[in-house]
């Protein structure tokens, strides 16, 4: 076995890496996991195809998982507790495969080789999904696998230009002996114990760690300074009569302010379905708050966003592209793409911010893991 400089995590539901990427700085990432082929082939060709597993995490033999791993980090499925889905809780398919993840962990801990340290990352409705019923099933699970946890809510708009609130879960190995650096306290409060989280872990029954997580240092980017100067694929008058129509009164006066003001302005567009009228149609939302929504998983080319360029009074639309959206993801311009547009934006749009995952993983999770395996 190779030595290694790093402690060694495991990747499960891996996606295409970007977890991987925000770990690099504290943790050798030697073994991932995904049931996507497309997501798997670009896992393969950004970090060569040595230890990754593709296939149904239920499937994972004992073997297959490396010993003395350090970290353990899950982002789960989130199609059956987000407020797009339908809500299913982890009786969902997709979501409940969490349990499947579980079920590893319980073989680890018999191998005698538990992870010190274990991570979920999910959406926020994480937090309220069947009633605050399933976040109490997870932490119950993790105490009884020997672990006691506690929740962060970090949003990417702290470390990027995209509203990207999401929910992490993070544990260790009961009887650790964790320093007051890393707790929060009356006196020292953490800016991700947000409302949401205080409401959930007060209704928990289990133990909960209260984790302290300094805010970052802002380093803001610009909207414009991630746009691709190449891409010309912007709407032609048709189109842009088309979204004409489909702005409400209060977004159509939104533009016509930024329109009349002096010089270049980047904003964003998303279209929703609302009801007017007892009926549903296609609206256009607009916002020049120098901040992105949250990029979503394109089902067919829905769910997508879309780039407005105000210059001079002049207006241009076209879709954020993947490399615009890995930027939005803190990903490097040397992360190689699919070739397909909905392949690189589902990428995008499944993935965790990766400068959430290295402030995380430097601030708290290492620090951690030093305490666990002094």
């Amino acid at each position: 076995m190779p030595l290694r400089d790093k402690p060694i995590a495991l990747e499960f539901f891996a996606g295409g890496g970007l977890a991987r990427l925000g770990l690099s700085g504290q943790f050798d990432v030697a073994w991932a996991n995904d049931l996507d082929s497309m997501k798997c082939r670009a896992w393969r060709e950004n970090f060569g195809a040595h230890g990754l597993i593709e296939g149904d995490v239920a499937n994972i033999q004992l073997d297959q998982l490396p010993q003395r791993a350090a970290l353990a980090w899950a982002s789960f499925p989130c199609q059956d507790l987000s407020l797009a889905g339908d809500r299913a809780g982890l009786s969902g398919g997709r979501s409940g495969t969490l349990f499947a993840f579980m079920a590893r962990l319980a073989e680890l801990r018999e191998r005698g080789d538990p992870p010190e340290v274990v991570v979920l990352e999910n959406v926020k409705g994480l937090l309220s999904s069947d009633s605050g019923r399933d976040l109490a099933a997870i932490f119950r699970a993790l105490e009884d696998l020997g672990y006691a946890a506690g929740c962060l809510e970090m949003d990417a708009a702290w470390f990027l230009p995209q509203s990207r609130p999401r929910v992490f879960i993070i544990a260790v190995r009961q009887g650790v002996e964790i320093p007051d650096a890393l707790l929060s306290s009356d006196n020292r409060l953490c800016v991700f114990h947000t409302p949401a989280i205080l409401k959930a872990q007060a209704t928990l029954k289990s133990g909960v760690v209260r984790w302290y997580l300094p805010p970052p240092p802002k380093a803001p980017t610009l909207l414009a300074d991630l746009l691709d100067p190449t891409d010309n694929a912007w709407w032609d008058a048709n189109k842009l009569a088309t979204f004409n129509q489909q702005l409400s009164g209060s977004h159509r006066a939104r533009l016509e302010a930024i329109m009349g003001t002096p010089g270049r302005h980047i904003g964003t567009m998303y279209r929703r379905i609302r009801r007017k009228g007892g009926e549903k149609h296609q609206c256009a939302e607009i916002r020049f708050d120098g901040i992105v929504g949250c990029l979503r998983t394109p089902a067919g080319g829905s769910s997508r966003q879309f780039w407005l360029e105000v210059n001079s009074g002049n207006l241009k639309i076209r879709p954020i592209n993947p490399r615009e959206a890995m930027r939005l993801m803190g990903v490097p311009d040397t992360y190689l793409l699919p070739k397909g547009t909905l392949a690189g934006l589902k990428i995008a749009g499944d993935g965790v911010a990766v400068p959430v995952v290295a402030w995380l993983s430097e601030q708290l999770l290492a620090p951690l893991l030093a305490c666990a395996r002094p």
